[in-house]
């Protein structure tokens, strides 16, 4: 009789159980390690952090955005823990001390070489599934912005940098990233 190996599952305790300063992700109870950012990730972060939180703030919203590292507790279990680059979350009720227990209004990750299947495959399953209404990818490598609107009918979008993406969150609102 040959032995069927089994995966180890892990949990958000092991997440927080990792040496300060080591950064991952739990998905569906696979550890997946992140490499530290780059510069140009984090400005492009930074860009869209700062153009988003102006709007929220003009405008009187509600809603809160929040830069990575920031715990998402996607789906309210003990297997999966994601840090969107940025999440924007308009259901304060969803927000404690810890972190976001639910599906954020709007996600945005920003691709990186080791992250690109997993920001392309499996989180834009998880986000979907999750409740996620809106999902960007964004690729500075290809200059390329992959919109994911979850809400409805499903509908994928392409935008390059330069061009004006519509936020479907937010009627009337759009974001350029410079070239």
């Amino acid at each position: 009789m040959d032995a069927v190996k089994r995966e180890e599952s892990y949990t958000i305790d092991d997440i927080f159980a990792l040496p300060d300063g080591e950064r991952a992700e739990l998905i569906d109870g696979k550890i997946y390690y992140m490499s530290p950012p780059s510069w140009g990730h984090q400005k492009i972060i930074t860009i869209l952090l700062q153009t988003i939180a102006n709007y929220i703030d003009e405008h009187n919203g509600n809603c809160e955005v929040l830069p990575a590292p920031f715990a998402v507790f996607l789906n309210k279990d003990k297997t999966n823990y994601v840090e969107p680059d940025i999440s924007v979350i308009c259901d304060r009720s969803k927000l404690d001390k810890k972190g976001c227990h639910g599906a954020p209004d709007w996600v945005i990750e920003i691709v990186s070489p080791s992250s690109r299947s997993m920001d392309y495959l499996i989180k834009a399953t998880k986000y979907h599934d999750a409740g996620v209404k809106e999902y960007w990818i964004v690729d500075p490598e290809d200059k390329l912005i992959t919109v994911y609107c979850f809400e409805g009918e499903m509908t994928v979008m392409h935008y390059r940098f330069g061009e004006e993406i519509p936020v479907g969150i937010y009627e009337g609102f759009s974001i350029k990233l410079p070239h």
